[in-house]
This record gives structure tokens, C-alpha cells and sequence, in this order.
């Protein structure tokens, strides 16, 4: 693997902007090829095995993105809610609905693959998901809690 030094104009634009005045030694040093390592050279020549020539995704892993899109979604819900509920505005009831809503939709959705019938997919589902799930529902409990101690 052989590597071209940079061509003159371009180096020195580059050094311009990086430091006031390049010296001369600076000049030589980055117009100097430079040769990489022996264990860059070889990883870079490995070549991984056939399986990861492909692209396909699991079943897991695409419920699970699944899942997590629903989760973001329910958990910006869930924070808009806190905020306005915190500050007793007025939306604060709406947001609070909205993010029910949501919670609700993440929740069906978690509960289809876990309650399915691949009980290797729930698992795996239920073991990287799962606690983030239980915990935005005891959040959203508790930020209705709080909402009815405030009325």
C-alpha cells in the first residue's frame, strides 16, 4: 500500500489555516509519505467472515427498532407532560393524555412480540427493552399521581 504526498498548493492552504507561519521542517514533515503501521496492514487486509457480508437484520433486532422508535416518541410525550404538568399550565392536561396515548401505543406494541409465539424473540426483546418500557410506565403513573395531588 503506497501512499502519494499531498501536492504542494493544498498543503500549504491547509497549514495556512491551521497555524500562522509553517517552518520549513513543518513543510517536510506533512509532504512526506507516510507508511502505516504493520497491524494497520493487516487488519486492513483481513477479510471477516462471509456472514458479515450481509446486511439482513434479525427479528429481534427489527422489533426492537420497532419498539425504540415508539419508545423515543413516547418518552418526548412523557417529558413535554412532565414540564407542563410540573408548571400546572393549562395544556398540562392534553399533554398528559397525549402521552398516555403514546405509552398505551408502546406498550401494545412490547406486549404483541413478548406475548407472541417465539419465546426466543420475547426474550430477547423483554431482556433489551424491557426495563426502559417499566420504567417509562412508572414514570407516566407517577406524573399522574402528581397531577391528581395538584387539582
Amino acid at each position: 500500500m503506497s501512499l502519494r504526498p499531498l501536492p504542494l498548493p493544498l498543503l500549504l492552504r491547509s497549514l495556512a489555516r491551521a497555524s500562522p507561519k509553517p517552518t520549513t521542517r513543518t513543510l517536510r514533515t506533512f509532504a512526506r509519505p507516510r507508511t502505516p503501521h504493520v497491524r494497520q496492514v493487516r487488519l486492513a487486509s483481513h477479510t471477516p467472515p462471509l456472514v458479515r457480508h450481509f446486511s439482513v437484520k434479525s427479528t429481534a433486532d427489527e422489533k426492537i427498532e420497532e419498539i425504540t422508535e415508539l419508545y423515543a416518541t413516547a418518552k418526548d410525550e412523557f417529558e413535554i407532560a412532565h414540564e407542563e404538568t410540573t408548571a400546572n399550565t393549562v395544556y398540562a392536561s392534553d399533554d398528559r393524555d397525549a402521552a398516555r396515548t403514546e405509552l398505551d401505543n408502546l406498550t401494545a406494541a412490547y406486549r404483541a412480540v413478548v406475548d407472541g409465539p417465539d419465546k426466543e424473540l420475547a426474550e430477547e426483546v423483554q431482556r433489551r427493552v424491557g426495563g426502559r418500557i417499566r420504567e417509562l410506565e412508572n414514570a407516566v403513573k407517577a406524573m399522574e399521581e402528581m397531577a391528581m395531588h395538584q387539582d
